[in-house]
């Protein structure tokens, strides 16, 4: 493997890692507030300001917001909107069955999707065939997912 291969790699663990720290946080935070749409909404405006700071700093000059007004809704609303339910969803379920099932069983609903996404090139992706192989994988994902949660 090469070093950028390698450095992607380990950025892409990393980014794992926050996603399973980010559920027990928002639930915590939920906790606090009172209510989970108190606390995904907070972790949203957090997210927002952030990424606004990150915008302007690195893209100010090169971002066409004219070309909103040419975009197909699911376009302009559909990641925000599955976004907030992925957070509303974690930090409600992560007290209830524990980080790790709630991680793995994401993880493989997100294998199976993908591969229907690939399957039927939705999205504008390339249409990549369904192999014994990868569904094979993505099978196994799920059975572990499965081991976690229930033994």
């Amino acid at each position: 493997m090469s070093g950028t291969a390698m450095l992607l790699t380990l950025v892409a663990l990393a980014t794992g890692a926050m996603i399973a720290m980010q559920a027990p946080i928002n639930a915590e935070l939920a906790a606090r507030l009172g209510h989970p749409l108190s606390a995904a909404l907070w972790s949203f405006c957090v997210g927002t300001v952030a990424l606004a700071v990150v915008v302007l700093l690195f893209a100010r000059g090169s971002t066409d917001l004219s070309a909103l007004r040419s975009m197909p809704l699911y376009m302009l609303i559909g990641g925000g909107l599955l976004g907030a339910v992925y957070v509303l969803v974690n930090l409600v379920l992560a007290p209830k069955i524990g980080v790790a099932a709630l991680m793995a069983l994401a993880i493989a609903g997100q294998l199976a999707a993908a591969l229907l996404l690939d399957r039927f090139g939705l999205f504008d992706l390339a249409q990549r065939e369904l192999s014994v192989g990868r569904v094979s994988g993505v099978v196994l994902v799920l059975v572990g997912a499965l081991m976690v949660r229930m033994l």
